[in-house]
């Protein structure tokens, strides 16, 4: 069982940068793959990005790629998601996953342990 808690959101200015964290409970965490997914208002929750149980493979999705940075600490059981040059359009609640996958994965079903979520906001 791995228990997951996201912090690191708020309120930033288009253009501004915000560094998300999943800290996850558990001696295992090195032995899952971890995503960051986001859900805007009125629309499905959509991948963001992905890293396998090493840290050395990493997925983006196209819309935040050059933008965002994904990286671990199996140390100290965290996950981050470094957020630069933010746009009005990445204003979502995004959610750190966990699944005991190879490597890392670009579907939501890959993941069996979800997060609460963190907003975050960024106005024009």
């Amino acid at each position: 069982q791995v228990q997951l808690v996201e912090s690191g959101g708020g309120l930033v200015q288009a253009g501004g940068s915000l560094r998300l964290s999943c800290a996850a409970s558990g001696r295992t965490f090195g032995s899952y793959a971890v995503a960051w997914f986001r859900q805007a208002p009125g629309k499905e929750r959509e991948f963001v990005a992905a890293i396998n149980r090493s840290g050395v493979t990493t997925y983006y999705a196209d819309s935040v790629k050059g933008r965002f940075t994904i990286s671990r600490d199996n140390a100290k059981n965290t996950v981050y998601l470094q957020m630069n040059s933010l746009k009005p359009e990445d204003t979502a609640v995004y959610y750190c996953a966990a699944g005991a996958v190879a490597g890392p994965s670009r579907v939501q079903y890959a993941y069996n342990y979800w997060g609460q979520g963190t907003q975050v906001t960024v106005s024009s």
